[in-house]
């Protein structure tokens, strides 16, 4: 997937884990390394995490979902952020290219 790139995929390894050990949201949007930000355009309600860095092209599309693992209607991450329990992975991409 990243041309083998090890460190890459050991990264992205990496971040799963971590996301899946959250306890809530906030717990990734807090992690600096992460760079959490919201997307626009037609990808409102999805957010992004780097796999590894800033500087590379790699990204995790996330979307944060409610106790019925629906999407939330109005997303607003400032008010969900702290009780926000799960979130889909909807992929891993070059997002940006």
């Amino acid at each position: 997937m990243f041309g083998g790139n090890k460190s890459l995929a050991v990264s992205l390894l990496s971040r799963i884990n971590v996301i899946e050990n959250a306890d809530v949201i906030k717990d990734i949007i807090l992690m600096p390394t992460f760079h959490f930000h919201k997307l626009l355009g037609n990808w409102e309600g999805y957010f992004a995490i780097d796999v590894k860095t800033r500087k590379d092209k790699w990204r995790i599309i996330i979307q944060p979902l409610d106790e019925n693992e629906s999407p939330f209607e109005l997303c607003n991450i400032d008010e969900i952020s702290g009780v926000v329990r799960i979130v889909g992975i909807r992929e891993v991409s070059a997002h940006y290219e």
